[in-house]
């Protein structure tokens, strides 16, 4: 506002030999950012219209403030609307940025955010919670906090088994050397369209269902055997790490980092492990297959 204020005090002095204190206003956000009825002041002065001495003003304020000015224009009588251009206004805010508050000064953070499942397409609320959860991190980061990034994803439950019948389906069989023919740019739109395949097939053929469910149980299996080598197991481990290397360009696209991906596969033997142990000591119960706490 200073900037402005001079600007137009010296082109009064400068073109009407006036010397005049300016007041600019904030007016409604659809006039400018800002508005001054200093040419009304000037006319009597100099015997001449508002409209005149406002449209002289605009001019020439345009003139001074050159590209930190977006426009420049005269509405009624004669009140002089500003609008500041967009690098005017960042290096405005960030003038203003003279103290910033180290309230997370010493203090670990971890930010978890976005979570896509493997197998699955991203949609817009991945694209949402990633640009809020990675905006949160900064400002934490700025406050001197230091924020771990992380990210937590389903690589096993039904969505996987789904996807896997499809995949299974397309491929004839387990057939993992079929995966090379896929083309580099489609493959996680290969997977999308085989993950709706498979929850439709779910949904409305039961002899797929029950397909579906064992398939479920071997993904599983996978990781209790710790199986990277079977058939089955290349197609499984080949296509999660299609879906996370999708994930990557997208957030590399964004601008948005993660220190690690958290799978449910290496998440949820911890939890299972920790309901367990607390079962034995009574702190948890058993009720009709289900553990209430």
């Amino acid at each position: 506002m200073e900037e402005v204020q001079k600007a137009l005090e010296s082109v009064i002095q400068n073109v009407f030999n006036a010397d005049v204190k300016v007041e600019l206003t904030r007016p409604d956000p659809q006039f400018g950012d800002y508005a001054t009825n200093v040419a009304l002041q000037l006319a009597g002065r100099l015997a001449r219209s508002p409209r005149e001495v406002g449209e002289e003003l605009a001019n020439r304020l345009r003139e001074a403030l050159g590209d930190n000015v977006h426009e420049v224009t005269v509405a009624g009588p004669g009140f002089v609307n500003i609008r500041l251009s967009d690098k005017a206004l960042v290096e405005q805010a960030l003038a203003g940025l003279t103290a910033r508050p180290q309230d997370y000064q010493g203090q670990v953070v971890v930010t978890e955010y976005s979570d896509p499942n493997p197998f699955k397409v991203l949609h817009a609320g991945h694209l949402y919670t990633s640009v809020v959860g990675q905006a949160i991190s900064n400002l934490i980061e700025t406050a001197g906090g230091q924020v771990h990034r992380v990210n937590f994803g389903g690589d096993v439950g039904l969505h996987v088994g789904k996807t896997m019948w499809a995949i299974l389906q397309e491929l004839g069989g387990e057939h993992p050397e079929k995966l090379a023919d896929l083309p580099e740019d489609g493959r996680s739109e290969w997977m999308a369209k085989c993950y709706v395949a498979g929850t439709n097939a779910y949904e409305q053929d039961e002899t797929a269902k029950a397909e579906i469910i064992d398939l479920n149980k071997r993904v599983y299996q996978l990781f209790a055997d710790d199986d990277h080598d079977s058939p089955f197991a290349h197609i499984y481990w080949t296509c999660r790490q299609w879906s996370y290397d999708y994930f990557n360009a997208f957030y590399e696209r964004i601008g948005t980092p993660f220190e690690r991906y958290y799978p449910e596969s290496e998440t949820a033997p911890v939890g299972l492990r920790v309901v367990r142990e607390q079962l034995e000591k009574g702190v948890y119960q058993q009720s009709d297959g289900a553990v209430i706490f």
